[in-house]
This record gives structure tokens, sequence and C-alpha cells, in this order.
């Protein structure tokens, strides 16, 4: 990963606080689909709710004309806004996010955190368990796998699910359980090679597989 320092949000909310997320690609998107980069699972959040936009100028938060709104300091977001360090971003009524420009110094709290959980870099490939870069690199298809998994973390991947996802010119064919279930092994023993102590992938008999980052 570049040396680049970006600004990141961190969620104040007392459920999840201290989660935080890097603002790292140019531009990300907020929202309660599983496809946005920033997931605030609510329903009061919207599916696309807000975009972030990073540019030469620095960082500007847009409402994408949500249903319950987006709020700057208490204030409701019209048109764009530059972010600024220490500003209080709030999507709905649910979630409230302090966003830390690059550089600046993390709020006490945040900085006296253990850190403990997966993230992915998806521009690299990267993975980081409890903050710490998985090396050597997952294979491509645990790659695809893990993401496939982190993607959809609110239910449960069946075995044609990953199937498609991590051998997508297979069409099913020539893909046996037993293969399906040594890639999930194998990515098990990668994962574990940071945090021995987390089964981040559960094997639910009979449907598929999830992610576990509770």
């Amino acid at each position: 990963m570049a040396n680049q320092e970006y600004a990141m949000l961190i969620l104040q909310s007392d459920a999840g606080q201290g989660r935080h997320w890097s603002l790292n690609r140019p531009e990300m998107y907020i929202g309660r689909h599983a496809d946005c980069d920033i997931v605030l699972d609510d329903r009061k959040v919207s599916r696309q709710h807000a975009r972030i936009v990073r540019d030469q100028r620095g960082y500007t938060l847009t409402d994408l004309k949500s249903k319950n709104g987006t709020f700057i300091n208490g204030e409701s977001l019209t048109g764009d806004h530059h972010l600024e360090d220490g500003d209080e971003v709030q999507i709905a009524v649910s979630f409230r996010l302090a966003f830390v420009d690059a550089g600046a110094t993390v709020p006490l709290f945040f900085e006296q955190m253990p850190q403990r959980g997966l993230t992915l870099d998806r521009e690299t490939r990267e993975v980081y368990v409890d903050e710490k870069v998985l090396t050597p690199a997952l294979s491509p298809a645990q790659y695809r796998l893990l993401e496939t998994l982190y993607d959809n973390q609110d239910r449960i991947v069946n075995r044609d699910e990953v199937v498609h996802a991590v051998w997508p010119d297979s069409a099913g064919e020539g893909v046996s359980e037993q293969a399906i279930d040594a890639l999930v092994r194998r990515l098990r023993d990668r994962l574990a090679e940071i945090d021995a102590g987390r089964n981040f992938i559960v094997t639910v008999r009979g449907h598929g597989f999830r992610l576990d980052l509770s």
C-alpha cells in the first residue's frame, strides 16, 4: 500500500463505536446496500445514501436524495459540503461519524481501542486482520471467496454462489464440494496466521458459509 495518508470516518454511535473506514478511493458511497464502500445496515439508511469524492481540494460529501437525510454538525445537508477535520456526519437518525482529516490526530478513545477485525483494500487486494496486512497475499481464488463473503456478510452464501464467484468460467461443472471445502479451509488457515482466536468463516451445514465479524 502506498504511504499516502487518507482521511477517515470513525463511527461514534454506541453500537460499533470505533469502527472506521479509510477514505482511500476517489469516490466512496455510504448506504445500506452491500455494494456500498461504507455499509450501514439499518432500514433508515437508503440503499445509496451519500457519496464522498476525493480530489486535490480535499473531500466533498453529497447527499444522494436519501429518504431520511444526511446532516453535518447537526444541520441538514443540502448540496455539497467540503469536509473539514472534526466534522460530524450523521446518516439518517441512526449513525454519527466523525471525519478525521489526513494527518490529523485521531480521537483519544479511538487510539485506546483495540482494533480487531477484517478489512479489504479492493484496489491493492490487500487483506488486513486486526489492522495487520496478511503476507504473503491471498491467492486469487482465496481473495475472491473472501470478497464474496465480505460483500454478503449479512447473510449465508451458498455453494453455488461460491462457485460462480470463485470459478466463474466453470459454470458449476467440475467443482466438487471437496474443492470448495478445501478452499474455505485454506482461507481460514491464512486468516488464523494473524488472529488464531477467531473463526471468521462459519460453515452453516446444509446451507453454505457466512462471514462472522462480530
